[in-house]
C-alpha cells in the first residue's frame, strides 16, 4: 500500500495509473486543449491578428451555414452516402471474412489470407491512389488487357466515372480496411467457448447452424461496440482518400464534409467559418452517438457508454 494525499492506494493500481498517465496527457493535449480554438468561430478572424484585436461577430458564422445551405446540404448528402455505404459493408464483410477464416482448418492458408487482407491497412492512401491509377487510368494495365482481349472497344474511365464514384470509392475503402477489422471479429470468435461447438455437433447441428446459433450471438457484443464507434463518426470520412481521387469530373460527388472544411479553412483561409462547421459537425456527431447508445440500451437493457 502507498499513501498519497492521505489515501491508501494499492501499488498495482498506482502502477497501472502511471502507465496510463502518458496517454491521458496525450489525449488532453491533442483532444481538449485545441478546443480553445473554437472561440475563433465567434470572431471575424484574420490570420496573424490576435482574437483581442478581432471583431466579435457572435453567431454570424453559424448563420452563414444556413445561408449556404445549398452547398452544405449537397456536401452533407455525399458524406452520408459514403458513410452509410461504408458502414453497411464494414458491418458485414469483415464478419463474413472472420467467420470463413475461423472455419478453415489449414493454418498456413488461414495466416496467408489474414496477412494478405491486413497489409493494405498499413499502406498510405498516396500509394493506394498510385496503384489505382496504374490499374484503372486511360493507359492503365486493366484497359490494356481488356483492349488486347477485344473485350472493350475503347478504354474505360473508371477514375473519372461520375456514376461509379460511390461504388468504386466504397470498394477501395473496403479493400483497405476489411482485413484489419476482421482481426477484431476473429479474436472475438476465438474467445467463444469451444465446448458449445462440440455440444452442438453432438446434437447434430451442422456448420451453418453452429455459425448462426453460436458464432453470431457470440460476437454480437463486439459488433455492437464497433457499430457504435462507426456511427459516432458517420459525419467524418476518409479525407485523404477523397482528396487524392479528386478530379474535375467526380469532384461534385467526392466533396464530403471534411474536404469542404479543409477547402474553406486552409485554401480560402476562412478559419472562423471552417471552425463553425467543425463545431456543428461535432455536436451532431455527439447527438447521433448518444441516440444510438440510448437505442442500444432500449434493445439490450443496458447501454454501451
Amino acid at each position: 500500500m502507498v499513501t498519497i494525499f492521505g489515501k491508501n492506494i494499492k501499488k498495482k493500481g498506482l502502477k497501472l495509473t502511471l502507465f496510463a498517465l502518458p496517454f491521458l496527457i496525450f489525449v488532453i493535449l491533442f483532444s481538449y486543449v485545441p478546443l480553445w480554438g473554437w472561440a475563433i468561430a465567434f470572431f471575424r478572424y484574420i490570420p496573424g491578428v490576435s482574437l483581442a484585436d478581432s471583431q466579435f461577430v457572435g453567431w454570424d458564422n453559424f448563420r452563414f451555414i444556413i445561408q449556404d445551405s445549398h452547398n452544405v446540404l449537397r456536401i452533407l448528402r455525399n458524406t452520408l452516402i459514403f458513410s452509410s455505404l461504408l458502414l453497411l459493408v464494414m458491418s458485414t464483410v469483415p464478419i463474413a471474412l472472420a467467420i470463413m477464416l475461423s472455419e478453415v482448418g489449414n493454418r498456413f492458408f488461414k495466416r496467408l489470407v489474414q496477412t494478405v487482407t491486413t497489409i493494405p491497412h498499413f499502406v498510405s492512401w498516396v500509394v493506394i491512389f498510385a496503384f489505382a491509377f496504374t490499374l484503372f487510368s486511360h493507359d492503365g494495365i486493366v484497359n490494356r488487357v481488356l483492349l488486347s482481349l477485344n473485350l472493350i472497344e475503347s478504354p474505360t474511365q473508371l477514375l473519372q466515372n461520375y456514376d461509379a464514384v460511390y461504388a468504386f470509392q466504397t470498394f477501395v475503402a473496403l479493400w483497405r480496411s476489411a482485413g484489419w477489422n476482421a482481426i477484431i471479429y476473429f479474436a472475438a470468435i476465438a474467445s467463444i467457448d469451444q465446448e458449445q461447438y462440440e455440444a452442438a455437433a453432438i446434437d447434430g447441428a451442422g456448420r451453418f447452424r453452429r455459425i448462426f446459433h453460436i458464432t453470431l450471438p457470440g460476437i454480437k457484443e463486439t459488433w455492437l461496440v464497433l457499430f457504435l464507434i462507426a456511427v459516432s463518426g458517420i459525419l467524418s470520412s476518409n479525407f485523404e482518400q477523397y482528396l487524392l481521387f479528386m478530379n474535375p469530373v467526380v469532384s461534385p460527388r467526392l466533396q464530403v464534409l471534411d474536404y469542404y472544411i479543409y477547402r474553406v479553412g486552409l485554401i480560402n483561409q476562412d478559419f472562423a467559418y471552417a471552425i463553425a462547421l467543425g463545431i456543428v459537425r461535432t455536436f451532431i456527431a455527439v447527438i447521433i452517438l448518444f441516440s444510438v447508445n440510448a437505442l442500444a440500451k432500449k434493445v439490450r437493457g443496458r447501454s454501451l457508454i
